[in-house]
């Protein structure tokens, strides 16, 4: 059963492996590797999918994560908590979520936001429970060539599941890194060659996946895009952008599209409407000012599988 408890014990178990070779140049000044585990071990968060010890079945551990992983996509942890605990509730494994039809998939998502993965989690589970024993793998290639798994996300499976030394490179430790090592503000827009080649040469031999875990909570904790509170940080006292006067970024970051009145509330809209709806509703009834744009939003969920058409013309979550 879950328990919201974080997972220091059971991550400080994990086993020397060999590493992937790269081509990066000598490795630069380590952080100091044991006051940001002595931080993690005190204030990183209590979250569900954070195990101490050894007594959940790694069949529920390791689904237990890809699901967390997906969700938190581009969604922050607050609103992912309470979706995730009924979520796991309902559906344990990956065979329970495979046997679910795709309309309840959809409701349980709710307002995550980005519902195509929730489909894509949906597939990846008949996937896992179909050709590999109800097991989420813990090759890379194998992981990767799930629907909705990317390079991040079976990173965080191998590392925090199977205790492998896995890259996990999201925006918080970029950010990180990219402030104690380089002097700058920000990482670049996209993750390089030289940022992966620089955390391998990094990563400690030991606790390479508690290592992880403690770079990504110090940069949603203390490390932050705006207002970080570096009197807090475990690595202040050798950080290069608190050495710099902490210069601000040398690029204007680009702006997140505006949600309000955009297609994605229009396929939001929609999508809440069939939710709550006990049976198939007719287009018209959608209250949205914008015609052409619902009927693009409509259109648009439809392609995506995530709306069913019916000979009538009504719509309906798909069955």
């Amino acid at each position: 059963m879950l328990t919201r408890r974080h997972g220091i014990a059971l991550l400080a178990n994990a086993c020397q492996h060999q590493r992937v070779p790269t081509s990066h140049s000598p490795a630069p000044e380590h952080p100091p590797t044991q006051d940001l585990l002595s931080w993690f071990d005190m204030f990183c968060r209590d979250l569900p999918w954070r195990f101490t010890d050894n007594s959940t079945d790694i069949r529920t551990q390791s689904w237990a994560i890809l699901v967390s992983e997906i969700m938190l996509q581009q969604t922050p942890v607050n609103r992912v908590l309470p979706v995730f605990l009924t979520w796991m509730t309902r559906w344990p494994t990956p065979a329970s979520l495979a046997a679910a039809d795709t309309a309840q998939v959809i409701r349980a998502w709710g307002r995550l936001g980005y519902p195509r993965r929730a489909m894509r989690l949906h597939e990846a589970a008949r996937i896992i429970a179909a050709d590999h024993d109800g097991v989420v793998p813990s090759d890379e290639s194998t992981l990767r060539a799930l629907p909705g798994v990317g390079e991040y996300t079976a990173g965080a499976v191998r590392a925090f599941a199977y205790h492998l030394p896995a890259l996990t490179l999201d925006t918080n430790v970029r950010r990180v890194l990219a402030r104690y090592l380089k002097a700058t503000a920000l990482p670049p827009s996209h993750l390089t060659r030289a940022e992966r080649d620089q955390a391998w040469a990094l990563m400690p031999v030991n606790n390479e996946a508690r290592w992880m875990a403690a770079l990504m909570e110090l940069g949603a904790l203390v490390c932050t895009a705006k207002n970080p509170a570096c009197d807090r940080c475990p690595l202040v006292s050798s950080c290069a952008w608190v050495a710099a006067g902490r210069p601000e970024p040398s690029t204007i970051t680009r702006r997140q599209p505006t949600y309000a009145g955009s297609d994605r509330q229009a396929r939001g809209v929609i999508l809440a409407l069939l939710r709550d709806a006990s049976e198939p509703i007719h287009p018209i009834d959608i209250a949205w000012p914008d015609q052409p744009q619902r009927d693009r939003a409509l259109a648009s969920l439809i392609t995506d599988g995530l709306v069913q058409p019916l000979t009538d013309g009504r719509i309906q979550l798909p069955v």
